[in-house]
């Protein structure tokens, strides 16, 4: 499993947070940790789901993923 957090712009409020959980939990090898305005920590398993399609799921929602950054690999 890989921790990524990513930096999500266009988020202002709880809906906007509750739209990315959704995606983000809807997502087969993706174990979301916390989702706050302008930030999503998650745990994935990159030979099941790349963080190029984690960052596709937050767009489709509408928002802009700026930057990822894996903080620790388990």
């Amino acid at each position: 499993m890989e921790r990524v957090t990513m930096k999500i712009e266009g988020m202002s409020c709880g809906h906007c947070v509750a739209s990315v959980k959704n995606a983000l939990s809807a997502l087969e090898g993706v174990d979301v940790e916390q989702v706050a305005i302008g930030q999503a920590v998650i745990n994935h398993d990159p030979a099941v789901t790349s963080t190029e399609a984690i960052a596709q799921a937050v767009e489709d929602e509408g928002y802009a993923v700026v930057s990822t950054e894996n903080v620790q690999a388990r």
